[in-house]
């Protein structure tokens, strides 16, 4: 890990590397951009953070390269969402860093899970989170067609 990756808190600066970031990796999966990532791809502010959500962005010399949203849920809990890393930077470990973060926040807040979903066609990430102790669910309604994995991790 170089000296210059860092893990800061979300800024008005970084609202076009997050979007040019998550747009990225759903282009890259072959996913449709559904109506939900515009949403919360488009308006930061007022779909994660003014609700009680937290993003951290990974930099590397200035430049975002990761990001990774805690999405504030009813039951107090945390969704963890758009999570990325740039793929230059990737086998660094920064996505890890990224859910550590993530967890760490969350515990902070209060929060008793974090919950996520996620496609299964994605098996980095779905050996990521599995690695850091989030266990699948069983299926449930959700807004994203590619969604057919849901996992949570009891924070205790």
């Amino acid at each position: 890990m170089t000296e210059d990756v860092c893990i800061v808190a979300f800024e008005p600066r970084h609202a076009e590397a997050w979007a040019a970031l998550n747009t990225a990796w759903l282009i890259e999966g072959g996913f449709d951009i559904e109506a939900k990532d515009r949403k919360v791809i488009d308006d930061p502010q007022g779909q994660i953070l003014a609700p009680g959500g937290r993003i951290f962005v990974v930099e590397q010399a200035g430049q975002a390269i990761g990001c990774c949203a805690l999405m504030a849920m009813e039951d107090g809990g945390f969704e963890v969402a758009k999570m990325t890393v740039a793929p230059a930077a990737r086998g660094r470990g920064l996505s890890r860093r990224l859910l550590e973060a993530c967890e760490a926040e969350a515990r902070t807040l209060g929060a008793h899970r974090l919950y996520l979903e996620t496609s299964s066609t994605l098996t980095v990430a779905g050996r990521l989170y599995r690695s850091c102790g989030f266990v699948e669910l069983p299926p449930r309604p959700t807004p994203y067609v590619r969604a057919d994995v849901f996992m949570e991790k009891t924070l205790g």
